[in-house]
């Protein structure tokens, strides 16, 4: 039976890419981006703040690091717990024994159950970014309009209640509907840690001005390695050293590059983990090729390059 010929009419089908969120250009035609001190490339840790209940809804989908076996799932449910109370403080206490800073994506419902802890990361000098309301409140595309609209307006409410304006955000689950970079970037955020496309910071179209975009690597992330694919911490901490090795050793061809990873405290902060984590960060702190920074500091340094690549499709 022939194919029908309207199987292949799409009518976003052009040079590059079928969306309009940002300009397609490989790295040999993209201009040359160069960090503070002529660094090579620029680390962004991300340590997401996360609260995941005992009855997640599951709709559209549950949130990586949801409850597994049915109700009451206290085993996943207080190791998730253990992150927050335990775990996370040994994180903080490696970044600041090597000066290193990082961002901190809170989600909006958690910000004065965790005071204690949000405040003791601000001190540090830490940004902290948003991380939409809860990790039962997923972006996605059947998501009514006018919901999605009203939860990003809800999370900047929250942020601003606890004394604080974000800058920075991340979706849960890091899953967006078509709109959700219009509707944040309107709320007041402009840079968004969702997409993982390219190796730079990119300027992101919305209908209320330019996103910056900066990846966050899912490869490196330590919970798709250390508890998805089952691989061992010496062999992830040394994946992420090599993939700095490798960016550092583009510099000459390619300009300056970024690299972003989670560093998930219920994962990374747990104490047969520490020492692989300490040797990853003694890694990256060591380092006179990187350049260790806050999203919003990462983004500050990008912006004549972002602001000179072009935004539209």
């Amino acid at each position: 039976m022939p194919l029908d010929e309207s199987y292949l009419a799409y009518p976003h089908r052009a040079y590059g890419m079928d969306q309009g969120r940002y300009a397609w250009r490989p790295p040999g035609a993209r201009p040359r981006l160069h960090w503070p001190g002529g660094r090579a490339v620029a680390a962004l840790l991300v340590v997401p703040i996360e609260h995941h209940g005992l009855t997640p809804p599951g709709k559209p989908f549950k949130h990586s690091g949801a409850m597994v076996t049915p109700y009451p799932d206290l085993r996943h449910y207080t190791s998730r717990d253990y992150g927050n109370r335990v775990g996370v403080y040994r994180i903080l206490d490696a970044l600041k024994a090597r000066g290193l800073r990082a961002t901190f994506p809170v989600n909006a419902l958690q910000l004065e159950r965790l005071r204690p802890l949000v405040d003791a990361i601000a001190a540090e000098g830490h940004e902290i970014a948003a991380y939409g309301l809860s990790t039962e409140h997923i972006h996605w595309g059947g998501l009514d309009p006018a919901m999605e609209a009203d939860w990003v307006a809800q999370t900047r409410e929250c942020f601003e209640r606890a004394g604080f304006a974000p800058r920075t955000w991340l979706s849960p689950a890091r899953s967006q509907s078509f709109s959700t970079p219009d509707l944040i970037a309107a709320a007041g955020f402009d840079i968004c840690l969702d997409w993982e496309h390219d190796s730079i910071p990119s300027p992101m179209h919305t209908t209320a001005g330019t996103l910056t975009a900066l990846p966050l690597s899912n490869e490196l992330d330590d919970r798709t390695l250390l508890i998805e694919r089952r691989q061992s911490e010496d062999e992830w901490a040394s994946q992420i050293l090599e993939s700095f090795a490798c960016c550092a050793a583009e510099f000459a061809r390619h300009g300056g590059q970024m690299i972003g990873l989670a560093l998930t405290p219920y994962v990374s902060g747990q104490p047969f983990r520490i020492s692989s984590l300490r040797r990853l960060l003694d890694g990256i702190a060591g380092d006179d090729g990187v350049w260790a920074a806050t999203a919003s500091a990462i983004a500050v340094a990008a912006a004549p390059f972002v602001h000179r690549a072009d935004a539209g499709p």
